[in-house]
């Protein structure tokens, strides 16, 4: 893509950056009360049955997601107008969520400057190798790769590392409004939940909230999984990285059923979310279907989607994701060749 269809792509998408009070505020009121209401549902019928309480949980957990996508777009400064606003809101939904806003703003920020810049990796991301990488780790380093990117390591035990121990602590180099931020909502957090132990006892405290916050960070990991590791997706060095290649052949347009694209508040619509961090989540789809060249990007649906977890190194020499057992195959073909080449120059030189 050349700078001038760079820069005719980013003013197009330009008109969509504008927050709108009205949307904002229908989008909190069709989100925070019924995500209250479910957590009260649940709790009424724990008396039935903890497995019912549970089941609406799960419900509930949707709708978490969607109180996520906003403290999201608060992190960009796109929910609204004002700063202070975003950092209100921002700070009360990453009390809810569990995620230090600050802290998650400051690498978020990062993951969308680097993604897809294979030196700039580390930051905010998934962890990927490449097939270079791979095949000089140590068998140590090659196991703790195969173990995270495990699916039931990744979206078993990933949620419980993120909420209870990630996004409990600041980086060595974290500036004191960073950790100011993260100490107050991780103090909030605490009282308010030992409130809520008081009130409505540990065990179905800990069946509700436990079962919402499990479901929705599986959820949410997916998502970020999915709409990165796709086969032909972007990756290059530094001195080849193109930020709008990064964002529309880097991320996916993740085509999700109008309830679940509600759900996820059009964060399927990531490649126009990388191209345009300050357009509002309510927003994505009027761009991506107003600017021809945004559909493009690679779609994927629910089923082609449970493909990406196939795909586990990088390899650059074909630029593409590859699985494991195709990694094993071509390090077994390059090995035989290697002990080929020896054999020969051994012949040779006797």
């Amino acid at each position: 893509m050349d700078r001038e269809k760079t820069m005719q792509l980013r003013r197009n998408v330009k008109p969509y950056e504008q927050s709108d009070r009205r949307a904002s505020i229908v989008q909190i009121l069709n989100t925070f009360p019924p995500f209250f209401l479910l957590w009260g549902i649940a709790l009424a019928a724990y008396s039935v049955s903890p497995w019912i309480s549970a089941g609406v949980a799960v419900i509930a957990a949707g709708f978490l997601v969607r109180i996520f996508i906003i403290f999201h777009d608060c992190t960009h400064g796109s929910f609204f107008k004002k700063k202070k606003a975003n950092d209100m809101l921002g700070t009360i939904t990453g009390i809810m969520t569990l995620f230090p806003y600050e802290k998650w703003k400051r690498e978020h920020s990062i993951h969308h400057a680097t993604s897809g810049n294979l030196d700039k990796r580390g930051t905010g991301d998934i962890w990927v190798m490449t097939v270079q990488e791979f095949n000089e780790a140590t068998p140590m380093q090659r196991l703790g790769y195969r173990l995270y990117r495990n699916p039931v390591v990744m979206f078993g035990f990933g949620p419980l590392y993120l909420l209870l121990v990630s996004g409990r602590f600041n980086r060595k180099d974290a500036k004191q409004k960073e950790r100011l931020n993260t100490w107050f909502i991780n103090a909030a957090v605490v009282v308010i939940y030992a409130a809520m132990i008081l009130l409505v006892g540990w065990l179905p405290f800990l069946i509700i909230q436990g079962t919402i916050l499990f479901v929705a960070g599986c959820l949410g990991i997916w998502l970020f999984y999915v709409q990165h590791q796709f086969e032909d997706s972007y990756f290059e060095d530094e001195s080849e990285w193109n930020y709008v290649k990064a964002a529309v052949d880097g991320s996916s347009y993740y085509q999700l059923p109008r309830l679940l694209q509600w759900v996820t508040g059009n964060i399927g619509y990531h490649h126009v979310h990388h191209l345009a961090p300050r357009v509002p989540n309510y927003k994505l789809e009027q761009a991506h279907e107003s600017v021809p060249p945004l559909q493009k990007a690679t779609t994927i649906t629910l089923r082609t989607s449970l493909e990406s977890l196939r795909f586990k190194l990088f390899d650059e020499a074909n630029k593409r994701f590859i699985t494991f057992k195709e990694w094993r195959a071509a390090y077994a073909a390059s090995i035989a060749t290697s002990v080929s080449h020896r054999r020969r120059k051994t012949r040779i030189e006797h």
